[in-house]
């Protein structure tokens, strides 16, 4: 198991992850501080936890939209098999996520 460390906020986050995934995570690391910099440039500044959540709400109501608009262009998907592999890896990543702000929140 591979551990990088993300910056998000000017914060450092050392996380776990499977070899090779290591770029996906600096990825999705750095849409997570972009999302954070536009909301201080557009709210000010805000205590960690709270621009965490606004930008999670940000990423969340964007998947939303695609996710809306994806299943009204196509006709609906034929039940797969869910895929084990990703399905842990989410697993992971939220326990992670619940982690994080629960220290956060620790005084």
């Amino acid at each position: 198991m591979a551990q990088v460390t993300l910056r998000i906020n000017g914060f450092a986050y050392v996380m776990g992850c499977a070899d090779g995934e290591e770029d996906h995570l600096l990825a999705m690391a750095a849409e997570v501080d972009k999302r954070i910099e536009a909301i201080k440039a557009s709210a000010g500044l805000s205590g960690e936890s709270r621009m965490l959540v606004m930008a999670a709400l940000t990423m969340a109501d964007e998947l939303y939209e695609l996710r809306k608009n994806y299943q009204t262009a196509q006709p609906a998907p034929v039940a797969e098999k869910p895929d084990p592999k990703l399905a842990r890896r989410l697993n992971r990543m939220a326990k992670r996520a619940e982690e994080i702000a629960e220290d956060l929140e620790a005084p």
